[in-house]
This record gives C-alpha cells, sequence and structure tokens, in this order.
C-alpha cells in the first residue's frame, strides 16, 4: 500500500529502504519479482536500500556498495560480483575466497603468486602489479572443482590445492565444503546439485580432497604494498 500512494503523485525516483526486511524468505522473493515487474510497467528510477546481498544483485541494474558513508564501487551486478574493486566488496557481495600473496612472476595478463599457504597459484589481473607486489587475491566457492582424484590437465592456468573436508555442509541444491590445506588455511566450495548422473563419488567429512580452478576465474582485487 505504501509504494501505491507514493507512486500515485507520479515520482522521477522512488526510495525504497528496505522495504522487504520484515518478510520471511519465499515471501521476499516473491515480492522482488513483484517490485521488478512495477519497475518495468512505470519506468521510473528505484533506489533500492538494502543490506542482503542477493535482494541487490536480483533487482538492480547498477549496484552501489558503500562502507561507512564511503562509495567503494559502483557497477552491474555482474561487474561488483566479478571483479569487486576491494577486499571489502569481494567479502560483502556473495561468498568467496579471500587471500593474500606476493607476486612473484608477471606475463600479460596472467600472475603468478607466491601464497601463503597454497604454494605457487596463477590468477589473473587487467593491470599487474609489478613483482615483489603483496597483493589480495580471490576465487569465488562455485569456480573451484572437488574431487577424490589429483586433476589432470592439459590447460595451461590450472590451479590443484590438497586438502582434507573439515566440513560438509548439504542443502539440497547444492553442497557446501570447508576444505583444510596442509597449511591450515580453509577454502570455501560449492558444488551444485544440476544432474544426478554428473554427480561423481560422494565427498564425505575428513576426506582427502583434491580443488582445482582457473586462472580465468582467480584475481587480484587489491595491491597492499
Amino acid at each position: 500500500m505504501a509504494i501505491a500512494r507514493a507512486l500515485i503523485n507520479e515520482p522521477s525516483v522512488l526510495l525504497l529502504d528496505e522495504p522487504l526486511s520484515a518478510l520471511d524468505a519465499k515471501l521476499r522473493q516473491h515480492m522482488l519479482i513483484e517490485l521488478d515487474s512495477i519497475h518495468d510497467k512505470i519506468g521510473i528510477t528505484f533506489i533500492y536500500v538494502t543490506h542482503d546481498q542477493q535482494e541487490a544483485l536480483s533487482v538492480s541494474d547498477r549496484i552501489a556498495v558503500m562502507n561507512a558513508g564511503e562509495v567503494l564501487q559502483v557497477g552491474t551486478p555482474q561487474e561488483i560480483y566479478e571483479a569487486p574493486a576491494t577486499d571489502f566488496v569481494a567479502k560483502f557481495i556473495g561468498e568467496t575466497n579471500l587471500f593474500e600473496a606476493d607476486v612473484a612472476s608477471v606475463s600479460g595478463e596472467m600472475v603468478e603468486l607466491r601464497t601463503d599457504g597454497f604454494g605457487p597459484v596463477k590468477v589473473t589481473a587487467t593491470e599487474p602489479p609489478p613483482v615483489g607486489s603483496r597483493v589480495s587475491w580471490t576465487i569465488r566457492p562455485e569456480k573451484i572443482r572437488i574431487g577424490l582424484e589429483e586433476p589432470r590437465s592439459a590447460r595451461n592456468g590450472i590451479n590443484a590445492v590438497a586438502g582434507v573436508v573439515d566440513e560438509p555442509i548439504y542443502s539440497g541444491f547444492q553442497s557446501k565444503f570447508y576444505v583444510r590445506a596442509p597449511s591450515g588455511l580453509v577454502l570455501k566450495v560449492i558444488k551444485q546439485h544440476a544432474d544426478w548422473s554428473d554427480e561423481g563419488p560422494e565427498i564425505a567429512w575428513k576426506d582427502a580432497v583434491w580443488l582445482s580452478f582457473s586462472a580465468e576465474d582467480a584475481y587480484i582485487v587489491e595491491v597492499k604494498r
């Protein structure tokens, strides 16, 4: 009703401040679709304030991420998620793995890092920092493959990390694994359950596993020094 009353005056901009925060999860998803439909029909600008990252990604054409009153990044949902400008943005929008490392070598946009706990790791950077720089790098959990056997690939830029499953969490449509490397660092991995015939072997608590990810899916976020 409040939205209807606001739209009667035909505003050029509509400010929505946490409009769905009091609703349960399923109703919130339904109302997001309704709000998006209303926006498409009336064609005015909606400024949608939310602390729910999934809401922001789902309903927005452009997102501004703020912290302590400072705008850290403005971009499309894909830009914000796939190429966060700061460590805060990387951690705030969606789940991610974020670590620090030193730049060991640079070849074009391919950067080899000397990590604190995974050995050499190859990542990408559109503007690679100088060799010797201290940087933060990230890889999203859904971009990592998990298996019981060491990956064998002819492709360049495939990273492999051995570890042990600390915690497997089954959520119906996906499973999340917390995998501890020998150094003690933990990587989060998300495996989607899209096709029962393509599930592969069941992975359980305390299993020794291998993780693999492409350098094209891992990237440098910030240069520390």
